[in-house]
């Protein structure tokens, strides 16, 4: 099955339910192992700071929020978490914060430095930056960097995202691929007032950006946030087509995982959401290295802990697919 074009992934999008299952999940399936080998790439992560200068009106942790305990962890702490994790047999952590001007750009540069003399594939998605800066990035030795447009309508992002514009963003994303680094970038999917155009759009420039992973997940209210009165959470069925289009659209792709399932209170670790994700075409599981209390206060939406370690194992258990640890190199930014 070939996906090109937006009238084909609005055809996928606005399908009976029995339709998608009978006719696009198989090909996702078959697609899952013809481009990645039947295997789940598992990668361990730690959120080093969950203080953030952006008011995005959908972030649990935006700037004014309360009842969040704030932290920064220290450069020292987050590479012996690294190091850590390494011995234990991961090839890979993603390093992801708030939008924090007080964490310190050096110490950025430092952890990344450190993680990459271990080997592992550095991901990090701290916010925008200038150009100078991701290129400092990888030269460090940072392999990819994640940083979603979210809404690929100017009007809708500037609404939801007061901080910061559309056009800005996109300079920071160009900028991210002018360094070297390979780009993470994706949306939310089913926000409150998104039209299924809006949607198809969103899958249209994940496409064209050529991403290496799709971190992507459906709108999930955060508690005190403005957006949380306009309703969601967001369709999980749309978010499985999405996860299949992306498999079939741009193959190769890294999508995550780590998706919710019938019951929110489960968090992003819940089996069922994970499995459906993975038999629709995703592959990307995390293992959060902060301790829970901490964990818990890395609140970009609720209910989001993913310190369950044991569930990566039933989860592949369950799809019939193989666990990945190792990192990789990419050749072609060598």
């Amino acid at each position: 099955m070939k996906i090109e074009n937006k009238a084909q992934v609005l055809d996928i999008l606005r399908m009976s339910g029995e339709t998608f299952f009978r006719d696009v999940i198989p090909e996702a399936k078959m697609a899952f192992y013809d481009q990645l080998g039947g295997k789940l790439r598992v990668t361990s992560m730690i959120g080093i700071s969950n203080i953030c200068k952006n008011r995005c009106l959908y972030c649990g942790m935006r700037a004014g929020s309360t009842g969040l305990n704030r932290y920064r962890i220290p450069p020292e702490d987050v590479i012996t978490a690294g190091n850590a994790a390494a011995d234990t047999g991961f090839g890979r952590i993603f390093l992801i914060s708030g939008e924090d001007p007080g964490y310190g750009f050096d110490h950025l540069l430092r952890i990344t430095a450190a993680l990459k003399a271990r080997g592992m594939f550095v991901s990090l998605a701290c916010g925008e930056w200038d150009a100078a800066q991701y290129r400092e990035l990888r030269a460090a030795g940072a392999d990819e960097y994640v940083i979603k447009f979210e809404m690929s309508h100017p009007d809708s992002f500037d609404r939801l995202n007061p901080s910061t514009d559309f056009d800005r963003r996109m300079r920071s994303i160009r900028a991210v691929q002018d360094s070297g680094m390979l780009l993470a970038s994706g949306n939310i999917v089913d926000w409150p007032g998104q039209t299924m155009d809006e949607l198809a759009d969103d899958i249209m420039l994940m496409k064209s950006l050529g991403i290496s992973w799709a971190p992507v997940i459906p709108y999930l209210p955060a508690r005190g946030t403005p957006l949380a009165s306009g309703g969601g959470p967001g369709s999980r069925l749309l978010m499985l087509r999405e996860i299949a289009i992306l498999r079939l659209m741009i193959p190769g792709v890294h999508i995550t995982a780590q998706q919710p399932g019938e019951d929110l209170s489960k968090g992003l670790s819940d089996p069922e959401g994970n499995t459906a994700a993975v038999n629709a075409g995703a592959d990307v599981l995390f293992w959060d290295l902060l301790p829970d209390p901490q964990a818990r206060s890395f609140r970009v939406i609720d209910f989001r802990e993913l310190t369950d370690r044991g569930h990566i194992s039933r989860v592949a258990e369950m799809t019939g697919r193989t666990i990945d640890m190792a990192g990789e190199r990419i050749h072609e930014h060598e």
